[in-house]
């Protein structure tokens, strides 16, 4: 059976650090991820919330790398747990254990430019390949 998921999205609050009794540890944290789309031409936004869990080494390196509005590529797998509650109601959840996490970009972007970060000029920094005059064979 496959079992894959792959997401980005930001971080919604700083990562939640805890230790099995092994001594192993266990990063916890949730990201948002943001889907666009258009009802009779209004384009509408919706927000769904993903918990993340991430183990060992790994989460050793992201615990201390992460922080809220950190923007994340997870690549992972879905995992159910179940329990039940003192007053006998059964509770399920689906959360990502993380095999794979790569650091997109840190907090989300500020909107003033600073002197130090100038703005680059993308467009006309692009060379033309489409012809071939100056190959020399």
């Amino acid at each position: 059976m496959l079992n894959k998921v792959f997401l980005i999205g930001r971080l919604t609050r700083d990562p939640e650090i805890r230790f099995l009794p092994s001594g192993s540890q266990v990063t916890s944290f949730t990201i948002a991820v943001n889907r666009a789309y258009r009802v009779n031409n209004e384009w509408r936004e919706e927000t769904y919330f993903f918990d993340i869990e991430a183990f060992g080494f790994l989460a050793e390196r992201l615990g201390k790398q992460l922080n809220k509005g950190t923007q994340v590529l997870i690549e992972g797998q879905l995992r159910q747990d179940r329990w039940e509650t003192a007053g006998g109601d059964k509770r399920t959840k689906v959360k990502i254990v993380a095999d794979k996490v790569n650091i997109l970009s840190g907090k989300a972007e500020r909107t003033e430019k600073t002197e130090e970060e100038p703005e680059l000029d993308i467009e006309n920094s692009i060379e033309d390949f489409s012809s071939d005059e100056d190959v020399p064979f």
